[in-house]
């Protein structure tokens, strides 16, 4: 099926959280690519501290997973989604001004709280409204994803070049007009429990109990922190290596990331689900991820093999990453839901993304540490070595969840969600 064949295929949603996805991500990542470099360059910010700011905006994402899923399955998830648009509408705005670490800090935690109230909405509003079609779903869904990542650092490259508050202005401006779009033409869809009404700590002790989710999201931890450093490592990396070409470096790692994403998305997906099924095709992407950093170790800078060699291995490194998330990202998105038996699945995804958020805030300073000690004793491939560790780790981890059957519900049941849908 042709992917335009494809989207039409879905119902009116889920073909709108797609096209919202790709406005989101282009207002995201036409600033997120070059914040690091604004922040070792006009700020002045240590590789500490650098970590600290994006560690923090991912922690306060993540972390606060937990709310903005549980407040979807209880308010509905339009308003959520709304609501997150609006706030990262502001903290985009702050980030116009601040020029300290703890106005940053503030903008940073802003802007991730933000995603923390719309994105486990949109994931469970699109597993309801996808149904059995969720693998299918959620592997569309990751072409408008990647699209945006593919467009917003082209659109941040070119806005750059007057000045990285005007990227930032302009980020929060799409995000204004998301709000708007959202409010008006996405149609409500809430999801109402059948049985009995719970508290919100009974539901949090339903979630704590299941173990094979709990160690399912522990595994995946791994993932995030690999996928991450197209954020973090390789643009730092690309500001030491050449450091007069580092805004138009990050945007080809962005555009190449996304043109494997967008090109070869339901090719792979397709490939892996005939091949594999969902349990092995989750242990195979985490191994592509772990190869990702391969050519960084042979490259590591441009005193072995040139700075063109060293610049090919970055950008080739971060299309192994692309790779790797694609094969990863519809079977860890299905697998959530799978889990957590079609029950309160926005507190299963706030949970999930709580767990990995705690990950990558340790990763994200682990990392920023680690390359400042790398450089300074001359072993730049030391950290390439260490997140290929992380990565090995991490598919050992799934591979035993899958063999130990951990990675399908342990009890058969049905789904106890029934969707009130209604357009406002």
């Amino acid at each position: 099926m042709r992917f335009s064949a494809q989207f039409r295929s879905f119902g009116w949603p889920s073909r709108m959280l797609m096209i919202n996805q790709f406005g989101i991500n282009v207002g995201f990542y036409m600033l997120m690519p070059y914040l690091a470099g604004y922040l070792a360059g006009p700020l002045g910010l240590a590789a500490w501290a650098i970590g600290l700011v994006l560690g923090v905006r991912n922690f306060s994402q993540q972390g606060m997973f937990i709310v903005g899923g549980t407040l979807a399955d209880r308010l509905g998830f339009k308003p959520l989604i709304v609501a997150g648009c609006i706030l990262r509408t502001g903290g985009f705005a702050l980030l116009v001004v601040a020029d300290s670490l703890p106005a940053l800090l503030i903008a940073s935690a802003a802007t991730g709280f933000a995603g923390a109230l719309f994105n486990p909405a949109v994931r469970a509003y699109l597993a309801a409204d996808s149904g059995p079609r969720r693998v299918e779903a959620f592997a569309t869904f990751n072409i408008f994803y990647q699209a945006g990542i593919l467009a917003g650092p082209l659109v941040g490259l070119a806005l750059l070049a007057l000045d990285f508050r005007i990227v930032a202005a302009s980020a929060a401006a799409v995000f204004a007009v998301l709000t708007v779009a959202q409010l008006f033409a996405l149609p409500q869809h809430r999801a109402t429990p059948q049985t009995e009404k719970s508290t919100v700590l009974q539901d949090w002790r339903t979630v704590l109990s299941n173990r094979s989710f709990l160690l399912f999201s522990t595994a995946m931890i791994g993932c995030y922190v690999l996928s991450f450093q197209v954020y973090l490592a390789l643009p730092l990396h690309a500001k030491i290596l050449v450091p007069e070409h580092e805004s138009l470096t990050v945007a080809m790692i962005f555009v190449m990331s996304g043109l494997v994403a967008v090109a070869g998305q339901l090719r792979i997906t397709r490939w892996f689900t005939k091949r594999w099924g969902s349990g092995h095709s989750l242990v195979i992407g985490m191994l592509i991820l772990a190869a990702a950093f391969t050519p960084m170790i042979a490259f590591p800078n441009g005193a072995r093999f040139g700075e063109l060699a060293a610049v090919i291995a970055l950008v080739v490194t971060a299309a192994v990453l692309a790779a790797g998330s694609a094969a990863v990202f519809p079977f860890e998105m299905d697998t959530v839901v799978s889990l957590a038996n079609n029950r309160l699945v926005g507190t299963h995804y706030g949970f999930y993304n709580t767990i990995v958020g705690i990950g990558i805030l340790t990763g994200n300073l682990a990392t920023g540490a680690l390359m400042q000690a790398a450089r300074t004793a001359g072993h730049e491939e030391l950290i390439w070595l260490a997140l290929t560790a992380v990565g090995l780790a991490a598919a050992a981890a799934l591979y035993r969840l899958d063999r130990t059957g951990r990675l399908v519900p342990e009890l058969s049941s049905t789904p106890t969600y029934t969707a009130q849908s209604r357009t406002t």
